[in-house]
């Protein structure tokens, strides 16, 4: 067990976002303790602490404990939640960093509170960059749980980069709301590819998306990540089945429900099942972009797509 003042952060979920906060963490100064049923050489190697079981996970953190879940959104978490409680004491802070249904998370708060610990519903975007070098973290929760858990989420975080949104459930809401922001501009972006490859003119496209990077109005990550991707993989080779998880086919239908327009993000999703239906340049663009950002596949996935048919629990 590390003793002293140094901060510490338990991280459940290893994988891509979870593992590369880990090592952020350690680099940042924090003690990390990581849960997972196999080694993960390489997080070790990076300096982090690896148990197999949530006693050792526990008992390797001093009160009041901060724990960060990088979990498949549905079931998992209620499970891990379930199997995790039991061990911590009294305001310890589980934070989850998850893309769960908002309504989710406020059902899981009010459960936890009742523990006697705070949850707090973290919105994390940045993809694996952002995991590894600094986040954009959305938090919802109580005060009194933001203030033991913000000296690390803002050590994490970029600058400006870390927000208390409000009540529980707020966090996951903004970063649901952040997340159909982004479908409609991959959308866009996707559109403008198909455009200049249908042009009839010989152009360089990743040239383009860099000139379009220094100065242009449309300038951002999305586009830059356009011009990596470009360059390192010709188009025509991605397959243009776009895979998700499903989160902003919520935020369509709370939209419906509150009788809320939201044309360009409806018909971002429209577009994205019909890349599951038939090849294009627009939905080529879309997964390079996605894979860029976040890791995303190639091509179908069944993992993902059981993901998209769970992840949410509660009801509308």
């Amino acid at each position: 067990m590390h003793t002293g003042n140094t901060k510490q952060l338990g991280i459940i979920g290893l994988g891509k976002m979870g593992g590369n906060i880990a090592l952020q963490a350690v680099e940042k100064g924090i003690y990390v303790v990581g849960k997972a049923r196999s080694k993960k050489p390489e997080l070790e190697k990076g300096g982090v602490t690896i148990v197999d079981d949530y006693e050792s996970f526990v008992s390797s953190l001093e009160p009041p404990r901060v724990i960060y879940l990088s979990l498949p959104a549905g079931p998992t978490v209620d499970r891990v939640l379930e199997e995790l409680t039991p061990f911590l004491e009294r305001s310890d802070v589980i934070m989850d960093g998850g893309n769960s249904f908002f309504r989710d998370s406020i059902r899981r708060e009010k459960d936890i509170f009742q523990k006697g610990l705070f949850f707090l519903d973290v919105g994390t975007s940045g993809g694996m960059e952002g995991a590894r070098n600094g986040a954009c973290f959305m938090v919802g929760g109580k005060e009194n749980g933001m203030e033991i858990a913000a000296p690390v989420l803002s050590t994490l975080a970029v600058k400006d980069g870390f927000l208390h949104t409000g009540a529980p459930g707020s966090g996951h809401f903004v970063k649901l709301v952040h997340n159909g922001i982004e479908f409609g501009m991959l959308q866009a972006i996707g559109e403008g590819y198909s455009l200049l490859v249908k042009s009839g003119f010989e152009l360089n496209y990743a040239d383009i998306f860099r000139n379009w990077s220094h100065g242009s109005v449309i300038r951002g990550w999305l586009v830059e990540l356009m011009e990596q991707g470009l360059r390192e993989k010709e188009s025509q080779e991605i397959e243009s089945y776009v895979e998700d998880t499903g989160e902003v086919n919520w935020l369509l239908q709370e939209a419906i429900n509150k009788e809320i327009a939201l044309p360009v993000i409806s018909q971002s999703v429209m577009e994205l099942f019909r890349s599951r239906e038939r090849e294009g340049d627009v939905f080529r663009a879309i997964a390079l972009m996605r894979h860029g950002f976040g890791g995303h596949p190639f091509g179908h996935d069944k993992a993902i797509e059981k993901e998209r048919r769970i992840g949410r629990i509660e009801k509308f």
